[in-house]
């Protein structure tokens, strides 16, 4: 009874009602007609047909109800999976439900959503329903569906229907359709933005007429939502994608930022700190929390009265820049930077900000400062081979060397009047030059003694096959540079006030002295000789002994560069009869 009433309820159910009153009349009528015919009497003409037309138009009004109730049904269903469509960027989850609506609603046994790949062309299944009363021959292989409707549907961008395709004219030849059995196939086009993407598919293997305009209609709806839900879930991916790999590269990033030993600091248009790394916190003395969002100027106070002129460099010309600049920090006092400015472009190589790089040099600095101290008391070789210096042991090691004893003016030449201070400023003067001179020619000095100074060729700390070469060089170029002073102080001393010694042989190098307190030197008569023929050369002239006049024979074999001249022998202390010659510039 209840049923009843809910048909009455409806528009098919007042129609059934009436046909079943009409039912009744015909049937009421049909009987009365024999009475009548028994009295001799008769209905009016045509009330038999009449109401036997009713009833076909009832019967046809309500297949018509039933069928728009239906694609009202399949209306609603496919608003539903456009809500599901839109509910979720899950793709999976969205056109498995949507696929799972289409089969229901179309009575399709089998459906898939099948996508061209970006960029190869190939197709891919995305969702597949197969119904589980036939199942796939072959499961572990791809589904048994007609490629060439798939590819035609691809190509042409226009649905295809056919309610009976073993028997279709149009897919006569093709061998899947034949193969497979395919009864009822509706394949429409998945488009976005015009362009064709893949295809939604359905077939029926069992019935043939299963899809009608009806169906067709449907399912070129469903793909509409369908493709903009792939388009929209692969772009949510690629963005996913990307932006995982951004997360990923800012990680990195950050990490590398932290681990770098350099501070580094980014700064925007308008120089407000964006960036400020650890490094730069731990020179600068101050916080990440506290530099960000801060003025560089307010960071960096009085790093260099010329910053805001570089920043502005930068931002003109797009040009790097580097300064170096002293500031106070904070519990370290005054500290030296360098600083390494670079314009910060985006895409289109506009100056967006600037980027600095600081090296901390402090520290350098300072070693750089007493490694000067220490360079104006020991030669520059001996400070670079300390380590090597030190590990020599006391009483040293016998080496075949040159030495040069070089008396740079006779004090008893210096004006009477000159005070001490004065003295010892002049003779500096011509000491440097004898430095510069030796040094020139990779000499190491050994000692200085008064005005006198004493250097060696071929030590450990200078290794050299040519040292007696170096030390008459050395030699010619110190009587050069005295000559050069002495038209500078506007004096023409004649001869020149300089005597200058040198001998080659064996002597004892190495450290002397004891385990606190060590000096390198060398000992021997090689050294001992070298002094003598200084004290008794003349001024202005250069004497060597004859080992090394046979030395230098040695070593400027075809070379015409020195003239030597045989002179007198001399009387050494302690060494006898020496003979010497004096050198010349060829």
């Amino acid at each position: 009874m209840a049923d009843a009433n809910d048909q009455q309820l409806t528009p098919i159910g007042e129609l059934r009602r009436l046909k079943t009153m009409v039912e009744e009349i015909s049937a009421s009528l049909r009987s009365q007609r024999e009475l009548l015919k028994m009295r001799g009497m008769s209905l009016p003409p045509l009330v038999i047909q009449t109401l036997a037309g009713m009833e076909g138009d009832i019967a046809k009004l309500e297949n018509s109800l039933i069928n728009d109730q239906t694609e009202i049904g399949q209306l609603r269903s496919l608003a539903d999976t456009s809500a599901i469509t839109n509910s979720s960027l899950d793709l999976d989850e969205v056109l498995n439900q949507a696929m799972d609506t289409v089969i229901n609603l179309t009575g399709a046994e089998r459906g898939y959503i099948i996508l061209k790949e970006h960029g190869s062309g190939d197709l891919s299944i995305l969702v597949g329903r197969e119904s589980e009363l036939l199942p796939r021959q072959g499961s572990s292989g791809p589904p048994q569906i007609s490629n060439s409707i798939v590819r035609d549907v691809l190509e042409s961008g226009e649905p295809l229907l056919a309610d009976n395709a073993y028997k279709d004219e149009r897919l006569q030849g093709n061998v899947s359709i034949a193969q497979f059995t395919l009864r009822s196939v509706l394949c429409v086009p998945l488009k976005y933005r015009d362009e064709v993407v893949g295809v939604v598919y359905v077939d029926n293997r069992l019935r043939s007429g299963v899809f009608e305009q009806r169906e067709k209609n449907l399912l070129a709806a469903f793909a509409n939502q369908a493709s903009v839900a792939i388009e929209n879930a692969r772009l949510y991916t690629e963005i996913q994608q990307s932006t995982g790999e951004i997360t990923g590269m800012k990680e990195l990033m950050d990490n590398v930022f932290d681990s770098i030993g350099s501070g580094v600091i980014t700064a925007d248009t308008h120089n407000y700190v964006q960036t400020f790394n650890r490094a730069a916190a731990q020179i600068l003395g101050r916080s990440e929390s506290q530099s960000l969002g801060q003025r560089l100027s307010s960071v960096l106070p009085g790093v260099s009265a010329d910053l805001d002129t570089h920043l502005a460099e930068i931002r003109h010309n797009s040009e790097s820049q580097v300064m170096e600049s002293e500031m106070e920090v904070p519990d370290r006092g005054r500290i030296m930077l360098n600083v390494k400015l670079s314009p910060l472009k985006d895409t289109t190589d506009e100056v967006q900000g600037v980027a600095m790089v600081l090296d901390d040099l402090t520290d350098q600095r300072k070693r750089e400062e007493q490694l000067n101290i220490v360079n104006k008391y020991l030669p520059p070789q001996m400070v670079a081979k300390i380590a090597e210096i030190a590990n020599l042991p006391l009483g040293g090691e016998e080496r075949d060397v040159t030495c040069v004893y070089v008396n740079v003016r006779p004090l008893y030449s210096f004006p009477g009047n000159f005070r001490p201070q004065q003295l010892m400023e002049e003779l500096n003067i011509y000491l440097a030059l004898a430095t510069n001179s030796i040094h020139q020619y990779e000499g190491v000095i050994d000692k200085y003694m008064g005005n006198v100074v004493m250097a060696l060729f071929n030590t450990q700390l200078n290794p050299m096959p040519d040292h007696a070469l170096r030390a008459v060089e050395a030699a010619f170029t110190i009587g050069d540079s005295f000559l050069k002073l002495y038209k500078e102080l506007r004096i023409n001393p004649q001869p020149p006030y300089y005597c200058i010694g040198i001998n080659t042989g064996v002597a004892t190098l190495g450290n002397v002295g004891s385990l606190r307190r060590r000096e390198f030197t060398a000992i021997g008569d090689t050294i001992n000789k070298a002094k003598r023929l200084e004290e008794n050369a003349k001024l202005g002239q250069i004497i060597i002994s004859e080992e090394t006049r046979q030395h230098l024979e040695q070593e400027t074999v075809g070379k015409r560069n020195i003239r030597i001249a045989e002179r007198p022998p001399i009387i050494a202390k302690g060494k006898g009869e020496v003979i010497i010659y004096e050198v010349f510039r060829a």
